[in-house]
């Protein structure tokens, strides 16, 4: 299939729509496949890089790192952002993916403590910091692209390719895991395996650059670029002031959802084998498992908005999110089933929300700061939320304090459900 537009001046053939989803969506699977691949090896890893006599110091000291990655996403919203107004949507998508495949590298080939002292964890704090500014412009870019290439009436279904893609990142992270638990033992992990799933990560952004080489520009962009050439052009902060309505939406949006998926994608395995004493390896096979569901959901969940709007989407995703947390925590213990299920339901009702995400930001903002107004909000809210999920869980779990997080998990998410009741409805809304 060929996705066909029509422009101002007649009808111009655009990317294959194959080549669109992938070529937009494989930045965001390397995000999460970093990210799960982070957390998934931090056990591994973590003792090498910080001088401390306590396993889980270290342990929280990796997951602060983890934490760390998400506080350039908002700078790297706003830099990426800001390029993907100006110099195009496929541009940034290149120069985003660029800095983020650099900062794979970097933690691949780290050396360790004991080679370079302090040296050795401020290496994997740059690698985390130049995946973090790389991806903080993806979301606004690839997304922006994405929604701008779907047809109007399946924007909502094209949408949820996205959270596919993302999930099939922490999948492959899972999936390359289990691979390599099954063939090195503890000690070799912990001395040179955990390196290689961050050198594929290198890998696999190389294979984006030639994927994303290949696209086209979006039709929305070009047009917006030869109407803006007729006109004085407006600062980019005084159009942010003035969709601030839309930015603030986005935050309220983002908050509870982006705190739930990492809940369930990152922190609750962490949660089942350092808190519960769950084998690695079952916690790995629940993960994985929980990654299928999600994605296989996904696609229903975004057509079913092409029908009856985004706002019952939304809701369903963060209200529900909300009302099973409680008992699907109180779900996890030490075996595998329990873990699969509460991951697997979680998942299930948070895809309401996930699957038309990426649409719904689009809709909210014109042409001109869609990738900016998109950007800067959500890897703000994200940085603050999401980043430190997997710490505050595993913190406040060891501290028997789990009920405090749950509590938190529900306060996030009503106050989504509230941002959604306040916002307009943007199925079928022109892109201009």
């Amino acid at each position: 299939m060929t996705v066909t537009l029509a422009t101002a001046g007649g009808t111009k053939t655009r990317s294959p729509a194959r080549a669109v989803i992938l070529g937009a969506g494989i930045g965001n699977a390397l995000e999460w496949y970093d990210f799960a691949s982070f957390v998934l090896f931090s056990r591994y890893f973590s003792m090498q890089y910080f001088h401390a006599a306590d396993a889980t110091a270290a342990l929280l000291s990796t997951l602060a790192v983890f934490a760390v990655g998400f506080l350039l996403r908002p700078l790297g919203g706003v830099y990426f952002g800001l390029l993907s107004d100006r110099r195009g949507r496929r541009f940034a998508m290149l120069a985003s993916m660029s800095v983020t495949a650099a900062g794979c590298l970097v933690i691949g080939i780290a050396p360790t403590y004991s080679s370079i002292g302090l040296a050795a964890p401020l290496l994997l704090v740059a690698g985390r910091l130049a995946q973090g500014f790389g991806l903080g412009g993806e979301i606004g870019a690839s997304f922006t692209y994405l929604v701008e290439s779907a047809p109007t009436p399946r924007r909502g279904l094209w949408a949820s390719t996205m959270f596919i893609a993302i999930t099939a990142g922490s999948l492959l992270a899972t999936i390359v895991g289990l691979v390599l638990t099954q063939f090195f033992n503890d000690a070799d992990m912990q001395r040179y395996a955990w390196r290689i799933p961050f050198l594929l990560g290198a890998l696999l952004g190389v294979y984006a650059l030639v994927l994303r080489g290949r696209l086209e520009e979006t039709a929305a962009f070009e047009e917006e670029q030869a109407g803006a050439r007729k006109n004085v052009a407006r600062g980019m902060l005084a159009s942010i002031v003035e969709n601030r309505r839309a930015v603030c939406i986005v935050i309220m949006l983002t908050a509870g959802p982006t705190l739930t998926f990492n809940t369930w994608m990152s922190g609750a395995i962490t949660y089942a084998t350092h808190s519960r004493g769950l084998d690695a390896r079952a916690a790995l096979m629940a993960l994985m498992t929980g990654c299928i569901v999600f994605a296989a959901v996904q696609p229903a969940w975004g057509a079913l908005s092409d029908r009856i709007g985004r706002k019952p989407n939304l809701l369903i995703g963060a209200l529900g999110s909300a009302l099973v947390i409680v008992p699907l925590l109180m779900m996890i213990d030490n075996g595998f089933w329990n873990l699969t299920g509460a991951i697997c339901g979680g998942l299930v009702v948070l895809a309401a929300w996930t699957s038309i995400a990426p649409a719904v930001y689009a809709e909210l903002f014109p042409t001109s700061i869609r990738a900016t107004g998109v950007a800067i909000p959500y890897s703000l809210t994200v940085a603050i939320f999401g980043g430190t999920a997997p710490y505050l869980q595993s913190r406040l779990a060891g501290e028997g304090h789990m009920q405090w997080f749950a509590g938190y998990l529900i306060a996030l998410n009503l106050l989504t459900v509230i941002a959604v009741l306040q916002m307009p409805e943007t199925r079928g809304r022109s892109l201009g």
